[in-house]
């Protein structure tokens, strides 16, 4: 079968989270049929990652816009549209023509879009199965926001948008053949206020490449905590800020020696506004970050914002580092509490179950070892992408097998 892919991102390298999971995705599918690519230009694209991707794709094009690029006209416009200001605003109709045209021309049986930023494009293909990769869902995100709201203002307009998108999520979703979901609980979220049949919702987890990322090719540094997560991502910010600001003192005036490190970028980030940042190592953006994550004591997770699995947690099991998190940074993943991590949701309960893995050697070692054995059994991206194959293949086998 002919698959026509389009991206929010475009998925090489793998630097980030969406991007992994876009490749993998896309990698998976290009296994099983023949496959085109149309991505956005979330970053300037060099040549070697074109080429890169047309090894795995037969065709590969990028529309040179970037996903959610918006003139202060089209957001305007979009304040007054029943639809979300951020769909609105970010339409592109250069993408658009592109998707007609690559269609038009190569008449693909599927069209998989990668999240709802390139749904919409997926709809202007006629006569084709359609996925969706749902990834995170953002109605309930925005639920999320209006409850944390302060002033009246600021909980009208959150609530608007919540409404905006969930009945806009609602129609979109429901003209997929099948829509992807990173965990159970997205699944139960989807299955909630989208009108689909428990045959058109496919689990995929996130996932990490366990042939890359293993555990002893690194010898750990006593009292080092790491976070990686880029600090231009605003959820990365508040966890690295609540982190610094509630629980590393705590942590400091237990083990004195304690260190932390951030990894990600940090470009256009007020680091100098972050408390206690000067006894931080910002390593900014890391080609690969396996040498820091995996020479750490403790990976610490303290997340209270977003959605989806946490790929930061699974590569850090998969590394062998024991994690901290809060039930947030947690959040879709099938681990248990004292078996595969510690979860801690105050400043004290955090600060107090870091000191107790820097202070204990033993739990340590047993935390990290039955991690392991978890994301062995159920996050390794060679099962995920063979379980995403059969799913994608039995949008042409009829119900009765016949």
């Amino acid at each position: 079968m002919k698959v026509l892919i389009l991206s929010t991102w475009f998925p090489y390298p793998l630097n980030q989270g969406s991007t992994i999971r876009a490749y993998h995705l896309i990698q998976a599918v290009a296994r099983q049929h023949e496959t085109a690519l149309l991505s956005f230009e979330d970053i300037p694209v060099q040549p070697d990652w074109l080429g890169h991707m047309r090894a795995v794709c037969g065709q590969v094009e990028v529309v040179p816009r970037r996903p959610f690029a918006r003139s202060p006209m089209k957001r305007a416009l979009g304040l007054l549209s029943p639809r979300p200001s951020a769909v609105v605003a970010g339409y592109a109709p250069e993408m658009s023509a592109r998707v007609r045209a690559l269609a038009a021309r190569w008449a693909p049986d599927a069209v998989f879009a990668l999240t709802f930023v390139t749904a919409p494009y997926a709809l202007e293909v006629h006569g084709v199965k359609r996925i969706a990769d749902v990834d995170n869902l953002t109605a309930p995100m925005l639920l999320e926001a209006f409850r944390a709201a302060g002033t009246p203002l600021e909980r009208l307009r959150r609530f608007a948008a919540y409404r905006k998108f969930q009945s806009y999520e609602r129609e979109l979703f429901s003209q997929f053949d099948l829509c992807l979901v990173v965990s159970e609980r997205d699944r139960r979220a989807l299955a909630e206020y989208v009108p689909l049949r428990p045959s058109q919702i496919g689990l995929v987890p996130n996932g990490v490449d366990l042939e890359h990322h293993r555990p002893g090719l690194f010898e750990r540094r006593p009292a080092s905590l790491v976070y990686n997560g880029a600090l231009t991502y605003a959820a990365n910010y508040d966890a690295v800020r609540y982190f610094l600001e509630r629980i590393f003192p705590q942590v400091k005036q237990a083990v004195s020696q304690a260190t932390l490190t951030v990894t990600g970028a940090t470009q256009g980030v007020a680091l100098s506004e972050l408390p206690g940042a000067e006894s931080v190592e910002f390593t900014g953006y890391l080609d690969d970050i396996r040498a820091v994550v995996g020479r750490s004591a403790v990976c610490v997770v303290p997340l209270r914002q977003g959605a989806g699995t946490r790929l930061k947690i699974l590569e850090a099991m998969a590394l062998g580092t024991p994690v901290v998190s809060t039930s947030k940074g947690a959040e879709g993943l099938d681990v248990v509490d004292g078996q595969h991590l510690l979860v801690a949701d105050t400043p004290g309960d955090f600060a107090a179950q870091t000191i107790r893995l820097l202070q204990d050697a033993p739990l340590r070692r047993t935390l990290a070892q039955q991690a392991l054995q978890r994301v062995r059994r159920c996050y390794g991206w060679h099962d995920i992408q063979r379980n995403l194959g059969q799913l994608v293949q039995k949008l042409w086998t009829p119900v009765d097998g016949r």
